[in-house]
């Protein structure tokens, strides 16, 4: 059996949705999709494939596209649509192979193993590619681009480097094509995997080609780099031994949650918001009947007043899923060590979890009284799953320095 793995990647996923959900053709339509309601700095988040074309990049602020295009289009983003359409996609591959042989890899590109299904459907891997291609268009109106590898790695660089512009859209790379098609490459962000620290990195040490890191000394790498020297060096090389059937369990989980402000928050308005926080992660966390004996706080201050931040951990007594004894224990840390200064970021988590266990009674507080308030927070769990988290808040939530009814209308910190 060969070993064969194909990059789904839905081209300009978020413009191109907008697009068909309004009858129009992707490759003709001017169609940036950014939030019109916020600032003239927000982020736009795709694209059309006409201003790409164009030479419009598809990760820019709406201030810096152009002016001067005709009947420009700005759609505000849904997200919730757009999650729904990627699930759609998911299960279409879910026609042609297990789930064991997807990694889904973002909300618009994911890894399929091809190898195990070319016999059954007697096809090549860009004949499978197609069969996949064609159903995903048939069924969403949505065009993806196919890299083929022997690999994830030389998968995702054919996807990159050739199937945008390759004859429908499918590209096949194979070892033969390392020399002539993925040394050549600079500069090195431009290979998957090498951000652009890391090739600052690597240029100091000489290297700024594919074909120069292919052929630097391993060692050398490693012991700069550790097991990122050598695994970057391996890829330069076309190697890549990952089994897209072994899924990575992390050893420790955590939850997490974090927001940009939409405005410079003053020192005394930030507990309002770490409380609303806590109270959001708090129920995802008893959602999946967790409790956790360790939390983190990272602030980040405004770069309008030099940015900076500081972010420490909490260790807990004893494990809960209480929220007023969550919050005690972030405030403890803002208190601690908050300046003075604008504030623009804040994220919290909660790690070391556990499955809920016998309970150890505090000497301040009563048995029943702590039963009381873990029912009542349960009935608030449920009246929010069941209704809308924005049909049951704390008062404070009408106050102007709440994000709680904002953030709960938002998915990825954007319009559902």
């Amino acid at each position: 059996m060969e070993n064969w793995i194909a990059v789904i990647d839905v081209k300009a996923f978020y413009a191109s949705f907008e697009c068909h959900e309004r009858g129009l053709d992707p490759f003709l339509t001017p169609l940036a999709v950014t939030d019109t309601t916020r600032k003239e700095s927000t982020i736009v988040l795709s694209v059309s494939p006409y201003l790409k074309a164009m030479g419009v990049s598809s990760r820019c602020r709406r201030k810096d596209l152009p002016t001067n295009i005709p009947n420009m289009i700005y759609a505000i983003p849904q997200m919730e649509k757009y999650v729904k359409c990627s699930a759609q996609i998911v299960s279409i591959f879910l026609d042609f192979v297990a789930q064991d042989d997807i990694h889904v890899y973002s909300i618009d590109e994911s890894f399929i193993n091809l190898g195990p299904y070319l016999e059954l459907y007697n096809t090549t891997p860009e004949g499978l590619c197609k069969m996949i291609q064609t159903k995903i268009y048939k069924e969403t109106g949505l065009l993806v681009t196919c890299g083929i590898g022997p690999n994830m790695f030389l998968a995702k660089m054919a996807d990159d480097k050739d199937a945008k512009n390759a004859p429908g859209y499918i590209a096949k790379w194979t070892k033969e094509d390392i020399p002539k098609k993925l040394w050549p490459i600079r500069p090195l962000k431009e290979m998957w995997g090498i951000s652009s620290g890391y090739q600052e990195r690597l240029n100091t040490f000489g290297l700024y080609s594919v074909y120069d890191l292919a052929h630097y000394d391993k060692q050398f790498l490693i012991k700069k780099l550790g097991v990122m020297g050598e695994e970057l060096r391996n890829h330069a090389n076309g190697i890549d031994d990952t089994n897209i059937r072994e899924k990575y369990i992390p050893m420790s989980k955590n939850l997490s949650l974090g927001q940009v402000l939409m405005r410079d928050y003053n020192y005394k308005e930030i507990p309002l918001i770490i409380k609303e926080m806590t109270d959001d992660l708090a129920c995802r966390m008893r959602a999946n009947f967790l409790e956790t004996s360790c939390v983190y706080l990272s602030i980040g201050y405004s770069t309008n007043d030099g940015g900076g931040g500081f972010s420490h951990q909490a260790e807990l007594m004893m494990p809960t899923d209480l929220n007023k004894d969550l919050y005690k224990a972030l405030i403890y840390i803002y208190d601690k060590f908050v300046e003075n200064k604008p504030i623009r970021q804040i994220g919290i988590s909660f790690a070391k979890l556990t499955r809920p266990q016998s309970k150890q009674l505090s000497l301040f507080q009563s048995a029943e009284s702590e039963e009381q308030e873990e029912n009542m927070y349960r009935a608030m769990d449920e009246v929010q799953a069941k209704y809308g988290k924005n049909k049951l808040l704390r008062t404070s939530a009408l106050k102007s320095s709440s994000t709680a009814k904002i953030r709960h209308e938002q998915i990825g910190g954007h319009k559902k």
